[in-house]
């Protein structure tokens, strides 16, 4: 059956000298497709079939089998993203990461998401910021996202001091011990990250205090409670230290 997709390329494997199979991450789940002799230099299909391309595929539809694919166009080359390494490395993280979340969910919302960041880190909006808004929304998707309306400690709906990856969320005053108090705009910009609509956002001003505060929370509660530990990660920890 001849069908046409959207999807980004997740991955690909090379197939005998000239072939290669791809594996695309669309609304429906990950679709495997054979793409025959696309890594031939003259191949129109080369460029639309390397890894991190989003692209428009048409394909011969196999369900639960490899599919064929007759042509591919690329929606968005994603030029800015691939000629800055630092971009380049929050991509493959985000692909990474993507790839380990659609193993526990089948949610087609997180493909619109994904799809999303990475547009409006294309256009040029912190890319910091866009990561962090998908690790928190991510969460849910995982099972292990913290409430973002109580304190973690005492079910407290008021009074929320600080947030603490060690306990868990957020804690309120009257539970507070050693932690250390964050801006109280540091916790409304949290919950602002699981609401927003991604595709909605036009421009982002965030005190860079309050996003390296919720970026090292996140760093910490992934490694905390998500069991995973992504060498695209520490990549690009190190790329973002130096």
């Amino acid at each position: 059956m001849l069908r046409e997709v959207e999807g980004f390329i997740i991955s690909e494997t090379p197939y005998g000298e000239s072939s290669k199979i791809i594996n695309v991450f669309t609304r429906e789940g990950v679709i495997g497709i054979m793409c025959k002799g696309a890594k031939s230099l003259k191949s129109k299909n080369r460029v639309a079939t390397m890894r991190l391309t989003y692209a428009r595929f048409n394909i011969y539809f196999k369900s639960g089998k490899l599919s064929t694919l007759v042509s591919a166009d690329i929606i968005n080359p994603l030029k800015r993203i691939k000629e800055d390494i630092i971009l380049i490395s929050y991509l493959s993280y985000l692909t990474e990461l993507t790839s380990q979340v659609i193993k526990q969910s089948n949610n087609p919302g997180i493909y619109d998401e994904f799809i999303a960041g990475i547009l409006k880190i294309e256009e040029g909006l912190d890319p910091l910021v866009i990561t962090n808004i998908l690790e928190i929304k991510y969460l849910s998707e995982l099972g292990v996202l913290f409430s973002l309306d109580e304190c973690v400690l005492c079910g407290s709906k008021t009074n929320i001091a600080t947030i603490d990856a060690d306990k868990g969320g957020f804690i309120c005053l009257n539970c507070l011990s050693n932690e250390v108090v964050v801006d109280i705009k540091t916790i409304k910009m949290i919950r602002m990250y699981y609401y927003v609509n991604i595709s909605g956002i036009t421009n982002i001003k965030i005190d860079d205090n309050i996003k390296d505060t919720i970026n090292k929370f996140l760093d910490l509660y992934y490694e905390r409670y998500t069991g995973l530990y992504l060498n695209s990660k520490n990549f690009l920890k190190t790329l973002s230290n130096n």
